[in-house]
């Protein structure tokens, strides 16, 4: 006789009913009272514990909004910008000298990036429908790669769908619970969160103290298996950069890795914008984790990691993050591959970036302004000491026309609240002048 199911499963609930009955039973008589039966318990659960708008954390950003209300100060994020971001913008149909995209050497809406990006979906359409290594994989994803890592001077390099991505799934992945990631303690969010997925420990350093790190690891790196150091080529929330070759040298002594996250220090750094590797003159191959982003210098959006073959195989056929993602869109990897190959084809708009750079750091500093430690390569912050203080001065440029964002607690440190300044290769020295003159007023 064929078994039931139907029935199989209605006796297996019948006898899971009788087992609680019986462990209720119990409870009553241990207690002296009945005890509260599932539904009961469920409507003693606060409401906060399942309902969205109750969250904490929802809660707490309502307060900071409303209070902005209050004090008549709109919200200055999510504006809607009417065509490409650069160097000027549109935005509620007014004009606006814009310091608020990195688009460095504004080539993101070049003519030859955004052909390169229409062919691709005329050849390969707009998705390519599956992982890479099931059957995504297309010319493009290659050559791009190819071309980072001869950028780097390495074996090979991988692209990734999402910048934050990228950090978070090469670190989740390839380090663990018996290893320590030592970053400075300026790194960037997704460096963190790819800690955390990692399990490793995690010890920061104080910035840019090469020294500091190199008297932790004294203490501490035999008691780990790997050991991985984190740096930026150029902090986005400062505007400096490390001194790489130190840091270098101490990864060499302690046998430790050594990764350096580039997202905006390539197209920005070095004579040609090759980056931090070029600004100091160090071989490639003496970092072993090269990580960027596409949606900077190389007008895209994704990431990629450059270095050795076993690192970049190792990531290819195992990362969860590239793994179990669909491919890069054919026409984002063809933009990025264009912007890249117009990159080292106009290094006079590298040599103009950084002209721009250093004369608004300049300016900023001639007018008083607190810039902190920045070195004046495309980013540039303007300290206001104070979240309301840094939205509302935000405000009042955007009232004469210059769009700049606020960076706020908890990005940064409330007594560090500050405007930041985004430079482009196309920034006149006019507009930067008068920027700087109405931001002198305002503050």
């Amino acid at each position: 006789m064929k078994k039931l199911p139907g029935l199989a499963a209605g006796l297996k609930d019948k006898l899971i009913q009788q087992a609680l009955e019986r462990k209720l039973r119990l409870a009553a008589a241990h207690t002296g009272r009945a005890p509260m039966r599932p539904a009961e318990k469920q409507a003693e659960i606060p409401e906060q514990h399942y309902r969205f708008h109750l969250h904490p954390s929802y809660q707490q950003l309502r307060i900071i909004n409303d209070g902005a209300l209050r004090l008549g100060i709109k919200n200055p994020f999510f504006k809607l910008h009417e065509g490409t971001a650069g160097a000027q913008t549109k935005i509620s149909g007014l004009e606006y000298v814009n310091y608020a995209s990195y688009n460095y050497l504004n080539l993101s809406g070049d003519p030859i990036v955004t052909a390169a990006a229409k062919t691709a979906i005329d050849l390969y359409g707009t998705s390519v429908s599956a992982s890479r290594l099931v059957s995504g994989e297309r010319p493009v994803h290659r050559e791009l790669e190819k071309e980072i890592a001869a950028l780097y001077g390495v074996d090979d390099a991988i692209s990734f769908v999402s910048g934050h991505a990228t950090n978070v799934s090469t670190i989740g992945y390839l380090f663990g619970p018996r290893d320590l990631v030592l970053h400075d303690e300026l790194i960037h969010n997704s460096v963190l969160q790819g800690i955390q997925l990692s399990g490793a420990r995690r010890l920061p350093f104080p910035h840019n103290d090469w020294e500091a790190l190199d008297a932790s690891l004294n203490e501490l790196r035999s008691q780990f298996e790997r050991v991985l150091i984190v740096l930026e080529g150029i902090y986005s929330m400062d505007g400096d950069f490390p001194n790489l070759p130190h840091f270098i040298e101490i990864k060499q002594r302690h046998r430790a890795f050594l990764m350096v996250d580039e997202a905006h220090s390539l197209g920005v750094m070095g004579a040609r914008g090759y980056g931090i590797r070029e600004h100091f003159g160090v071989d490639g191959k003496d970092v072993d984790i090269w990580m960027g982003t596409l949606s900077k210098t190389l007008a895209g959006c994704g990431g990629y990691i450059a270095g050795e073959t076993a690192l970049i195989d190792h990531l290819k056929f195992l990362a969860p993050g590239f793994l179990y993602s669909v491919g890069m869109p054919p026409s984002v990897a063809a933009a990025s591959l264009a912007a890249l190959r117009r990159m080292k084809e106009l290094p006079e708009r590298v040599r103009a970036l950084q002209a721009r750079g250093r004369f608004f750091l300049e300016q900023a500093k001639a007018a008083g302004i607190d810039t902190g430690t920045s070195a004046g390569l495309a980013v540039v912050p303007a300290i206001m000491g104070g979240s309301l203080k840094a939205t509302r001065v935000s405000a009042a440029l955007f009232k004469q026309g210059i769009n700049v964002q606020p960076i706020l607690y908890p990005a940064v440190p409330e007594k560090s609240a500050r405007l930041r300044f985004f430079i482009s290769c196309m920034h006149t020295e006019e507009q930067i002048g008068t920027t700087v003159k109405i931001l002198g007023e305002s503050a």
